[in-house]
């Protein structure tokens, strides 16, 4: 896929509050110009994902994958306040000549989507065939579905929620402490602040995306006489390393808290009511052992929407699992492409 980068050149106003005179958006389409009438796939990404999903999603999006960019005109645009590239805290203030740190506007889901609708206009694109998005992908597509309702034809929601739960919430809020915690993060000197704090929270996060049986299945000692076990701190701490050489601290801080932003209902009259504005033919595909957004929310979702089928992944690796069952994801896919 290739990458593109988009300056709007007009100013953007903040569900809460702040304005940017022009917004940098960061999105990656097939390797060739759109031609109007061609099915389209739009990819929304996950929280640490970028707008490439055959880089995080290889096993999904690629040549002779089932999303197949030289089938399809597929499009993932990157977040806003992801570091990859779009208006965020890491990007440059052109007031100050230095990265916006934590004096960016504060960014919700519904920001994020209404910078997709640029990225989506600017194509010239007025009908997708199909959005799907894992996680707080699926918040983007849930929220894009209610804002665009005649435009999306069919909708994937996966791994995800109509509303962020307390539960969910109070993960992000351990993180962001973790950041806190880390003075070189409230320093906001570099890019590098709050490194430290960023890989803690990363081994939060990670628990809460995994499950006991998951951990189990792989991280037991190989000696069965250690003193001490360590094989699961050791891949903690290089889960937490690994995030910090790709990804900053304040960026992870912004999208924590869009996390917490979400709900549909909000404004609309509630989730109910929000979720009828959808016109989009809908799948809602759930984890069986995903303690984040789980089957029971998923069979709700489904029970409010109009027009929807349910589908449910068996996995011991809980959230994780739309990035690993592969097989499954592909099988419940396939008969719904466009």
């Amino acid at each position: 896929m290739k990458k593109h980068t988009l300056i709007t050149g007009e100013p953007f106003s903040f569900e809460a509050g702040g304005r940017l005179d022009s917004l940098t958006l960061v999105y990656h389409t097939s390797d060739r110009a759109y031609t109007p009438g061609e099915k389209v796939i739009w990819i929304c990404h996950a929280l640490t994902g970028n707008s490439d999903p055959e880089d995080w999603w290889p096993q999904m999006v690629g040549k002779g994958c089932l999303i197949d960019p030289a089938k399809y005109y597929v499009v993932c645009a990157g977040m806003l306040c992801s570091p990859y590239g779009s208006s965020g805290p890491s990007s440059i203030n052109p007031a100050t000549g230095k990265p916006w740190y934590l004096d960016f506007p504060e960014t919700t889901v519904r920001d994020i989507v209404r910078a997709n609708i640029l990225v989506r206009k600017h194509l010239g694109i007025e009908h997708i065939d199909m959005m799907l998005g894992p996680s707080i992908g699926g918040f983007q597509t849930l929220e894009w579905c209610i804002m665009e309702p005649d435009i999306i034809d069919s909708a994937i929601f996966l791994a995800t929620a109509t509303r962020v739960s307390p539960y969910l919430t109070a993960f992000n809020e351990s993180q962001r402490m973790a950041l806190l915690a880390d003075p070189t993060f409230k320093a906001a000197e570099s890019l590098e602040g709050g490194r430290d704090g960023l890989a803690c929270a990363r081994t939060i996060a990670l628990i809460s995306y995994r499950t006991y049986d998951g951990y189990n299945a792989t991280q037991w000692e190989e000696d069965p006489d250690t003193l001490f076990a360590d094989r699961a701190g050791s891949y903690q701490r290089y889960q937490g390393l690994k995030l910090v050489r790709r990804f900053d601290a304040y960026s992870y801080w912004y999208l924590t808290r869009s996390l917490d932003s979400q709900n549909v209902g909000r404004g609309r009259g509630g989730v109910e009511a929000a979720l009828s504005r959808i016109k989009a033919r809908c799948a809602v595909i759930s984890i069986d052992s995903d303690v984040l957004f789980p089957p029971k929310h998923g069979k709700e979702t489904v029970a409010a929407l109009k027009w929807a089928s349910y589908y449910e992944i068996s996995s011991i690796y809980g959230h994780d699992g739309f990035l690993i069952e592969h097989d499954q994801l592909t099988a419940i896919l396939a008969p719904l492409m466009p």
